[in-house]
């Protein structure tokens, strides 16, 4: 079942599952973010790494290159028409053993070509989130540091899973800062 503010709230007291966490809507002249009715709208932090490929070039996810990207920090990044960037979560997440978390683009930037790609919040995982951003518009696109960019909404298995994320021990546990494709 999809868990309510009330929910999100308390599990932040109890397991500081959010933080920096903002506890109700923010709105004043930015992209909301902060606690909703069934989820969080995160934000996006100051870090970018720019795609700089070119469409006769390819990216490769057992081999990516730090050198592929530009990297910026800002609190403003452009994204080029029909390109990408990687960003990254403002909070840090921490994932009780029974919550999966998943991940849905923002309607203010969808409505400019902005597609956002997250890979669900496995239990038992921690960390910043790295973000996917598309600019699917045919002009660049403005995205704003500090400001928000998805929204997390949760969810309460039935019974603890039988292997967490943790005890996997993922790859991309405690990640800080964007991180590219490992193997």
């Amino acid at each position: 079942m999809i868990k309510s503010d009330l929910w999100i709230e308390k599990m932040v007291r109890e397991h500081n599952m959010i933080e920096p966490f903002a506890p109700e809507q923010v709105r004043d002249g930015c992209i909301s973010y902060g606690l909703s009715s069934y989820g969080y709208d995160m934000r996006l932090s100051n870090e970018f790494m720019i795609w700089r490929g070119n469409r006769d070039s390819f990216i490769d996810p057992k081999n990516m290159s730090a050198g592929s990207f530009d990297e910026l920090i800002a609190d403003v990044c452009v994204i080029p028409a029909g390109s990408y960037v990687l960003g990254r979560s403002l909070e840090y997440f921490r994932m009780p053993d029974n919550i999966m978390g998943t991940c849905v683009g923002k309607s203010t930037l969808a409505r400019c070509g902005i597609v956002v790609n997250v890979t669900p919040l496995e239990p038992g995982w921690e960390g910043h989130l790295t973000i996917s951003i598309i600019n699917g518009a045919s002009s660049g696109v403005k995205l704003y540091a500090e400001e928000g960019i998805a929204q997390i909404l949760f969810f309460q298995g039935d019974e603890i899973c039988r292997t967490t994320y943790k005890d996997k021990r993922g790859k991309y546990d405690a990640q800080r800062g964007v991180t590219l494709a490992k193997m």
